[in-house]
């Protein structure tokens, strides 16, 4: 077990990001003498009230099972990747984004939190949120963000 190992809580959402994020993440891990543990969050389904748009329960179970399923080999993959470089443990939840991030760093209690910004824009914000904004405002512990690559 690695007791006494600073943690490093680093959100991905296994997007094109993730590759610098995990480096970013591994560098910070080598310089304080830590580890990162590899959060995915699966968003749950949305709600559809529309019955046009309404979901049999079993075929939404199934897609939701197939997303997860799928998650958790990339997650692995990912993790097996990041180990080459530095100490790394997975976690992977269903939730909402910014508050399942914020519990995880709750009971984690990491030295740092390290996330990507997608850079979508203030109107793709507005509409649909970020991610990295919600854990800046109400993380209680230093937020290193990484920005996406430039084209």
């Amino acid at each position: 077990m690695l007791f006494g190992m600073k943690t490093i809580l680093v959100p991905v959402d296994l997007s094109a990001a993730t590759s610098r994020v995990c480096a970013a993440a591994c560098d910070l891990a080598k310089l304080i003498g830590g580890r990162i543990r590899l959060l995915h969050v699966v968003p749950p389904p949305p709600v559809m009230m529309n019955d046009y748009y309404a979901f049999d329960t079993g075929h939404l179970a199934q897609a939701m099972a197939a997303v997860e399923q799928n998650a958790t080999r990339q997650l692995r993959v990912l993790a097996r990747r990041v180990a080459r470089r530095c100490p790394v443990q997975t976690v992977q939840l269903t939730g909402a984004p910014v508050s399942t991030i914020l519990a995880q760093a709750k009971s984690a209690r990491p030295a740092y939190i390290v996330l990507g910004s997608h850079g979508h824009g203030a109107v793709f914000d507005l509409l649909v949120g970020s991610t990295t904004t919600g854990v800046l405002r109400q993380a209680r512990c230093p937020v290193l963000v990484v920005p996406m690559a430039r084209r």
